[in-house]
């Protein structure tokens, strides 16, 4: 795939799992009213972190790309995709702790179970809801390898090799000794 293609493609992924954040932010929001928890809490203030941090490496992706068309600055695209890899790697081990660890999602089946109702019908769908942002989040891991495959490549294909190789003359014994009676013929 081309290079600009390639981190294009970064971008529409980060989009759609932005897209995912958000409709489970909205689900997390509509908890019933009644006396909130403070697992739904914490829950929804991870998300809003989670939104804020795919913001900053969705930012990251849009410079990586502009980075990768003419002009071609091969040095700003490995920066900026730095940058949105390390918010990813960040937002993938906040999302596998607080939402989709065995713990949080079994507190979220108990809530619901306790206090059945609404809150059983709410923690189905947040449940629902977080799943659904798996995929997403492979898809972008995906992309984002797929752009440093595609800069390596291209740094590989400007790279120059320098090979140093020694040239002299070829010294024998006959012709210093004869170039040594020249010499002394001379005097």
């Amino acid at each position: 795939m081309a290079l600009e293609a390639t981190f294009r493609e970064l971008s529409e992924q980060i989009y759609n799992l932005l897209d995912s954040w958000e409709f489970l932010d909205v689900t997390m929001r509509d908890q019933p009213e009644d006396q909130g928890t403070a697992l739904a809490d914490a829950m929804d203030n991870s998300v809003l972190d989670l939104v804020g941090m795919l913001l900053q490496a969705r930012k990251a992706a849009l410079s990586a790309a502009q980075a990768v068309v003419h002009p071609l600055d091969l040095d700003r695209a490995r920066r900026e995709l730095t940058v949105c890899q390390e918010r990813f790697h960040g937002m993938e081990q906040k999302f596998a702790a607080d939402l989709v660890s065995y713990d949080k999602l079994r507190g979220l089946a108990q809530l619901g179970g306790e206090r059945g109702g609404e809150w059983l019908a709410w923690a189905g769908i947040t449940k629902q809801a977080i799943e659904e942002c798996r995929q997403p989040l492979q898809a972008v891991s995906i992309a984002l390898a797929a752009c440093w495959q595609e800069l390596a490549e291209r740094v590989g294909m400007t790279s120059i090799n320098v090979r140093s190789t020694s040239i002299g003359q070829k010294i024998d014994k006959e012709a210093l000794e004869s170039a040594e009676a020249l010499h002394q013929g001379v005097t």
